[in-house]
């Protein structure tokens, strides 16, 4: 088991940190959490200092750093400029990365099995329940689809992944959005749920004829079968670095107060469908100064020197324009 999958598994990174040096927590979003573990441990070997984050999912992140109790949260479903104002926080996004439909079918290779959003949506509403569907024949009229039930597996937690996820629903199905609707946390018509995009990569691969959503290095670490989807422009795309930079391209940070800004449903005839980013948050004014100022030293780390294990892993690294965009915000806001 190599390091990336161990710490996939444990959901919990704790690099020791010296007694001499700031001690930086963190907590939140399991999206990023792949990455993050890499940019840790690389900085660990560097500096000497440790990042001890807990993969426990946005909304519990977003509620620990509401709290005070963590140096910076993590999240895929940002917040908007009035709640960083309330809670004096600071904002800015520090990967993109891509969330892909997986399922677990005998016989269906990665990448074989095509969805549009309206089919998909039908499926986590529960109108669509066997995989032998009209509806997903007449997208797949050469895959062999079995007629059995469909086991749909979706996040029992607070989850930026599911924002991002039914954020796309909402846009691609009217039914979706009238009955469900978006948000970190949603009442699922139907399925099982699973913490952590580490516990729905590991349910599918456990549920013969599942399907769920994580974020794609989860897909990839656990050789999951993921989908196609047909995108915006009517394009059956396959999930890959050239159709997430394809998506993420369409992001302009630079009029986004708050770098609010959503990346699914883009346009474009190579864009991948559902494009997500992840959101440091941080006090402006921390109780923790010095470990408020080594957390950024390991942001600026990471972004100077984490863009090819993020791409390794098909994420999206923040081009340079808006990296230097953020670093003004960490000047003008975090006090130091």
């Amino acid at each position: 088991m190599n390091f990336v999958k161990a710490i996939c598994a444990a959901g919990v990174l704790a690099v020791s940190t010296p007694a001499f040096a700031a001690d930086i927590t963190g907590a939140g979003s399991t999206f990023i959490f792949p990455v993050l573990s890499k940019w840790a441990d690389a900085y660990k070997k560097e500096s000497g200092n440790g990042v001890n984050y807990q993969s426990i999912g946005s909304g519990a992140g977003i509620k620990q750093i509401q709290a005070n109790t963590v140096t910076f949260g993590a999240t895929d479903a940002p917040l908007k400029a009035e709640q960083l104002q309330k809670d004096g926080l600071a904002q800015w996004p520090m990967i993109m990365g891509a969330i892909v439909p997986v399922v677990n079918i005998e016989g269906v290779k990665p990448g074989e099995l095509v969805l549009d959003g309206q089919t998909m949506g039908e499926i986590f509403l529960g109108k669509i329940t066997k995989w032998d569907d009209a509806a997903i024949k007449k997208l797949n009229p050469n895959v062999k689809l079995p007629s059995d039930a469909i086991a749909v597996v979706h996040r029992a937690d607070g989850s930026g992944t599911t924002f991002n996820f039914t954020d796309y629903l909402s846009k691609v199905s009217a039914d979706w959005k009238s009955k469900v609707g978006s948000g970190t946390a949603v009442e699922w018509p139907v399925g099982v749920g699973a913490k952590g995009n580490e516990g729905v990569a590991g349910n599918i691969g456990q549920t013969k004829n599942s399907i769920g959503y994580v974020e794609y290095a989860y897909a990839k670490q656990n050789k999951l079968t993921y989908t196609a989807l047909v995108n915006k422009a009517g394009k059956t795309i396959q999930p890959s670095n050239e159709s997430f930079q394809a998506a993420a391209s369409n992001a302009d940070w630079t009029n986004a107060p708050g770098y609010y800004l959503i990346l699914t449903d883009q346009p474009g005839d190579k864009s991948w469908p559902i494009v997500a980013s992840t959101f440091v948050l941080m006090h402006k004014e921390a109780s923790d100064k010095a470990a408020s100022q080594e957390a950024l030293k390991f942001f600026k780390y990471a972004f100077e020197k984490g863009a090819k294990s993020a791409e390794e892993l098909d994420y999206i690294p923040m081009p340079d324009s808006v990296i230097k965009l953020i670093e003004k915000t960490w000047n003008a806001d975090i006090k130091s």
